[in-house]
């Protein structure tokens, strides 16, 4: 990913000084398991711990000839170690290396990325009390429906982000495997205890059933959480930038001192921050779809997947990263507008409140077909006419004759649709 969407700790799981050490960590916790086995001497895996290093040109140089990134490490390896180096990588092969080293990285990252959910998830409640009691108009199909307010629009992204990190939590569990099973993952050269203590020792547990490589169902529903994660980011930043246009203006990104909206229009404040977390999800979720294709690798494996993780395996974690902590700062700092919301309800003379008359009539004794005509003939008017709602109902006689002005009135009472906040809240907030 480009440094301008990338946060420099994620960046550093990925890089290969990072790789390399993982790999050597690897390799040098196989040799002691070895040599608790009685496979090779303890002063080789000693040897291993004192004089291993590696140098990443070095590597790229040897790999130039080898074709071959594993091989172009151990020889690197054993330029440092010495003799000794020939007890390191007995019975393992290559995905034993790269596939446990994945695992290690992608678990690396999530933590990061609980830590990131866990901060966005504050931002969001903390933005939920605030505006709790705050109403404003609710929305189906982009026009106005029934009053909300917009603590409610927060509570509803913070529970949807709490299942996220829920998924998070299972896909991090998920993806944490080892596999030190050598050729096709039949231990035939190597001890099983070898998978399992280089598992605990990075923080891994064995897999299960390895064949030759960890089996890619694994990877494809961690990058499938990733790409739900940044579904959520995205409808987040979507409502934002509704919220912001010039005719709604009920909430908008903070607009620094000194920042520029356009070259342009000087006037302008545009929702920047959002719309480029909208380009970022779509990021994400490119990851998707090659990962699925991934678990179907040929027999015991092939290596059709290793190009695309190689790809994937920053992209998507390091944009992610970059998203969930530039929606943080966007909520921490959201300006909104209560009497904005408060304008905006009452552009249409009241016919948020329509299906509070059409019940109302029902309870009245009309069937529920003439109630909605009554109701939408005299709405319909508002549209057209931007007459007052609630003086139409008081001049129609059909109406009238079912519910008195007091009935008519009570109907209208905005703190009707708010009674139920305080539930809800604590249903999302256990509180």
């Amino acid at each position: 990913m480009i440094p301008r969407y990338a946060r420099p700790e994620m960046t550093a799981i990925w890089d290969p000084q990072s790789k390399f050490r993982i790999w050597f960590e690897i390799e040098a916790h196989a040799c002691d398991a070895q040599a608790k086995l009685g496979v090779i001497p303890e002063a080789a895996a000693k040897a291993v711990w004192e004089r291993g290093n590696f140098d990443i040109d070095r590597i790229d140089e040897i790999e130039r000839e080898t074709k071959h990134d594993v091989i172009a490490f151990l020889t690197n390896l054993a330029e440092y170690v010495g003799d000794e180096a020939r007890f390191v990588h007995q019975g393992m092969t290559s995905s034993d290396v790269l596939d446990t080293c994945l695992s290690v990285q992608l678990t690396k990252a999530c933590d990061i990325l609980l830590a990131d959910m866990d901060a966005l998830l504050a931002a969001l409640k903390a933005k939920a009390y605030a505006h709790k009691d705050d109403v404003c108009v609710g929305r189906s199909h982009g026009i106005h429906a029934e009053p909300v307010t917009f603590g409610l629009k927060m509570a509803q992204a913070y529970a949807e982000f709490d299942r996220n990190r829920e998924r998070l939590v299972n896909a991090r569990k998920d993806i944490a495997t080892c596999a030190i099973s050598g050729a096709v993952g039949t231990f035939a050269n190597i001890d099983p205890y070898v998978e399992e203590h280089v598992a605990a020792s990075l923080g891994l547990t064995p897999e299960p059933a390895s064949t030759q490589v960890i089996p890619r169902d694994r990877h494809a529903m961690f990058f499938a959480t990733l790409g739900v994660i940044a579904s959520s980011i995205e409808r987040l930043a979507v409502e934002i930038r509704h919220l912001q246009r010039t005719e709604v203006l009920e909430a908008e990104e903070y607009f620094a001192p000194g920042q520029k909206g356009s070259s342009a229009m000087p006037h302008k404040r545009n929702p920047v921050l959002t719309e480029n977390l909208t380009g970022l999800a779509r990021l994400v979720r490119m990851a998707t779809i090659p990962a699925m294709e991934n678990v179907a690798l040929w027999h015991e494996r092939d290596i059709s997947h290793s190009s695309v993780e190689r790809g994937i395996g920053p992209d998507a974690t390091i944009t992610l990263d970059f998203a969930l902590a530039r929606l943080t700062g966007v909520i921490e700092k959201l300006v909104v507008y209560p009497e904005n919301m408060l304008r905006n309800m009452n552009k249409l003379g009241g016919l948020i409140h329509s299906q509070r008359v059409l019940l109302a009539l029902t309870q009245a004794g009309v069937s529920r077909e003439d109630s909605y005509r009554l109701v939408q003939r005299n709405a319909m008017r508002v549209w057209r006419e931007g007459a007052d709602f609630m003086e139409l109902l008081k001049a129609d006689d059909e109406v009238m004759k079912a519910l008195s002005a007091e009935q008519i009135e009570s109907v209208f009472d905005l703190e009707y649709h708010t009674k139920h906040v305080d539930t809800i809240f604590r249903r999302v907030f256990g509180e």
